[in-house]
């Protein structure tokens, strides 16, 4: 057999196993099971979406634990930046992320108990970062509302044009007001319904005096009240709510050095007992249960006082 046939039954037969390989990916449970999954996934997000909907037609306030998520995720800015992201997926994400950290600890001869508080700091780290984002957002709103409130007195804003007004002033704003701003208009000129624009746009910014903003916008819209009138009462309220959240902002830093203080007493007094146990410290807090247990009660209260001081932030 001259070189040139076994060159092209060689040939022929990588074709045959990469075709035979590339059916059997297609054809296999796991590939179909992925697709369902993610279908499953995409209709469950479409129904989040209509009810969304429902419920603002409908003034109703209690949501899921679904539609928390997802607007925790549409505060911090990730669906934006992610638009195929859901809650399930986000979800599934962070408990990988968490499997991969905990049994990658476990091989680099971590105990089991050390290897659960790398999996649980990692989740901790993904939620301060998810909180942080979403405080930027908070802030980025507050320093440009009174820009947006600025710009809307100098329009004659009626109620046929009022859409159109927004999509003339979101270029002159920062994120993530812009965003949502172009998302109502472009909302708006699609479906035709300006109202339920306006209450979706309200949902999409965690900043109370925006979404009171918008609102007041809808029912002004809806009973064709004057919106000068309402821009101006806006201003007004904005401003006090500015003043008292210094106020608030004054405390949040008390607050935090308190917080300092107690932490530099507690490393203190657990130094103090080091030397009197004659046992390093690093190996009661991580190599014992008691030790685990008392980091994790106090990571505990610090999560409780950072979810209290971002309360108070807002």
């Amino acid at each position: 057999m001259s070189d040139y046939i076994k060159i092209l039954l060689l040939a022929e037969l990588a074709v045959g196993f990469t075709a035979l390989f590339l059916w059997i990916r297609r054809e296999s449970i796991l590939h179909q099971l992925w697709h369902r999954a993610y279908d499953s996934l995409e209709t469950a997000a479409a129904r989040r979406v209509q009810d969304n909907r429902r419920s603002l037609q409908l003034l109703q306030g209690k949501k899921s634990f679904w539609q928390r998520m997802e607007q925790r995720l549409l505060y911090s800015g990730i669906s934006r930046r992610f638009p195929s992201l859901t809650p399930e997926l986000w979800i599934l994400g962070n408990l990988a992320a968490g499997m991969a950290v905990y049994f990658l600890a476990l091989l680099l001869g971590a105990a089991w108990q050390q290897a659960l508080l790398a999996a649980g700091g990692l989740w901790l780290l993904i939620s301060v970062a998810v909180n942080q984002c979403m405080s930027h957002n908070y802030n980025a709103t507050d320093e440009n509302l009174m820009k947006f409130l600025d710009f809307l007195g100098n329009y004659s804003i009626t109620s046929g044009e009022i859409t159109a007004v927004l999509g003339q002033v979101s270029p002159y704003v920062g994120e993530p007001l812009r965003g949502v701003l172009d998302a109502c208009y472009y909302e708006a000129q699609t479906s035709g319904d300006t109202n339920i624009a306006l209450l979706a746009m309200a949902e999409k910014i965690q900043h109370p005096k925006f979404r009171e903003l918008v609102r007041n916008l809808e029912v002004s819209l809806r009973y064709s009240a004057d919106l000068t009138v309402l821009v101006s009462q806006s201003r007004r309220s904005l401003r006090e709510y500015t003043r008292m959240r210094q106020e608030r902002k004054s405390l949040v830093r008390e607050a935090w050095v308190n917080i300092l203080i107690l932490g530099a007493m507690t490393l203190v007094i657990l130094k103090a007992l080091e030397a009197l146990v004659g046992i390093p410290l690093s190996e009661i807090m991580l190599h014992t249960l008691p030790g685990i247990g008392c980091l994790t009660v106090i990571g505990v209260i610090l999560l409780l006082f950072y979810r209290q001081v971002r309360m108070l932030d807002q």
